[in-house]
């Protein structure tokens, strides 16, 4: 068993926080945690998921050069309400309803505009796409799309372009169903999507194998919420 400060990480490649309650601890180390890996974070309770993906959010937007970016899972149930809210919090031209193209899901994830004062360089951008679980059990397929977009144009952004370096960090809070498509070897948080045959685009641009994701199970203590 590796460990990430005092987080374990076990194989397969879930995390459990015991952390105490009220303890700003395990921002610190989630934060930590992002500076190499994206986030899969679950709980059965829906209130643990909410504070938690509420207080990470907070916390992530108080360092500086950072852009949070908070996608809210209630109201995303296909591609045009992604859009929609990707759209709203990523700054660029009216997008079109597609992944790919110039003006698609892709290119606004690319794009480097930050709200503020001009000059202002942007070091680390956070997706926290919070019950991301709603769009996998409606349409795991185009989930899975949006995944690899996501964690795809992070591996580029880290290892392929020529721009001023842009960490791109996502974390997906959801239930159980969550974790479960973490788990499976052909979903998108442990392969890129390829087409019948050919190599993964994502790996031939990034020379990344697979996407760097970790699990994360939510713990009560953790969001100080009752049972």
């Amino acid at each position: 068993m590796a460990l990430a400060g005092n987080l374990p990480i076990v194989d397969p490649p879930c995390l459990v926080a015991p952390a105490p309650r009220c303890s700003n601890a395990w921002r610190v180390e989630i934060a930590q945690l992002l500076e190499e890996h994206h986030l899969v974070a679950w709980a059965h309770s829906a209130r643990e998921r909410l504070t938690f993906g509420a207080d990470l959010a907070t916390y992530l937007t108080s360092m500086a050069d950072t852009e949070v970016c908070r996608l809210d899972g209630k109201y995303i149930t296909d591609l045009e309400s992604f859009v929609h809210q990707l759209q709203r919090v990523v700054h660029g031209p009216v997008m079109r309803l597609e992944i790919d193209g110039p003006r698609g899901v892709v290119a606004q994830l690319r794009r480097r505009d930050l709200a503020g004062p001009p000059g202002r360089a942007l070091k680390r951008r956070y997706y926290i796409w919070q019950d991301a679980d709603m769009l996998l059990r409606k349409d795991h397929r185009l989930f899975g799309k949006l995944v690899d977009a996501l964690l795809g144009v992070a591996a580029e952004a880290e290892y392929a372009s020529e721009d001023l370096l842009l960490i791109h960090r996502a974390v997906f809070v959801g239930a159980p169903s969550l974790d479960m498509y973490a788990e499976d070897n052909r979903g998108q948080f442990a392969s890129w999507a390829t087409e019948a045959g050919e190599e993964a685009l994502w790996e031939v641009i990034s020379g990344v194998e697979r996407p760097p994701v970790l699990r994360f199970k939510i713990d009560r203590e953790l969001c100080g919420s009752p049972e």
